[in-house]
């Protein structure tokens, strides 16, 4: 993805809808040329047009997740996959950096399973040879692509494994890791109850946002995977409570 479509994407996930002229003088080019990237980035689903603006696909849709910051959660991904040992068994829950992290493990860890609750993930990473992939079954979120719910709940009480590796949407230093949907945050304290230890991948961007939703995973987390700009004052936080920060050179 072009580094001018990355600022576009960027202005629209803060903005949810802008006009072309706007794009245009914010981006310092022709209406011309931002149309032509608006252009690319609808035909990759990523956003839509509408009588001269581009309007953000939806912050719940992974695929528009996915390419946001795209490079930057890929070297997330791969520090993360370095926790990883071959035909190693570990459950990955939904999200860009997860997505990312799994398609790592399963180009480099030959043998390994992944269980995960992400339909979006299984599919992400299907033609990959040589990875077993479990879908956890539940009720199907359209947009995230994510299984929820108490069937959910069933199928993750018959596995047990070393990692869970799960995303997040915020974090505050009073409660830790909080989310914006409290369905998949359900989803996530019933996967980590199967979970020897949970691993958030995150950029360090999250520290400065809050979602509604506590998580709950404190008493399990044991290691955060993260970029280098997090805020000395996040680390500690997390330092003070036993957790490692593993941080990927962005």
């Amino acid at each position: 993805m072009k580094k001018r479509e990355t600022i576009i994407l960027e202005l629209l996930s803060e903005a949810g809808k802008l006009d072309v002229t706007e794009l245009a003088d914010r981006l310092g080019v022709s209406q011309v040329t931002v149309r032509k990237d608006l252009d690319a980035l609808e035909q990759k689903g990523i956003l839509r047009r509408e009588h001269g603006c581009a309007i953000f696909g939806g912050r719940d849709d992974i695929n528009n997740r996915l390419a946001l910051h795209y490079e930057e959660k890929k070297l997330i991904a791969k520090r993360a996959a370095e926790m990883v040992e071959a035909g190693e068994t570990v459950m990955i829950e939904n999200g860009s950096c997860c997505a990312l992290l799994a398609e790592e493990i399963a180009r480099t860890k030959a043998g390994a399973t992944i269980i995960t609750n992400s339909a979006f993930i299984a599919s992400y990473i299907r033609k990959i040879e040589g990875v077993r992939v479990v879908l956890l079954g539940g009720d199907f979120q359209n947009d995230a692509q994510v299984m929820i719910g108490p069937i959910l709940r069933t199928c993750a009480a018959q596995f047990y494994v070393n990692k869970l590796f799960v995303g997040a949407d915020g974090f505050t230093e009073k409660l830790g890791f909080t989310g914006v949907d409290h369905l998949r945050v359900q989803a996530v304290r019933d996967m980590a109850e199967h979970a020897e230890q949970v691993v958030v991948v995150t950029e360090s961007r999250k520290f400065t946002q809050r979602g509604v939703v506590p998580m709950g995973i404190m008493d399990r987390l044991r290691t955060v995977v993260t970029d280098t700009s997090i805020s000395p004052e996040a680390e500690e936080s997390l330092n003070r409570v036993g957790v490692q920060v593993r941080k990927a050179e962005v």
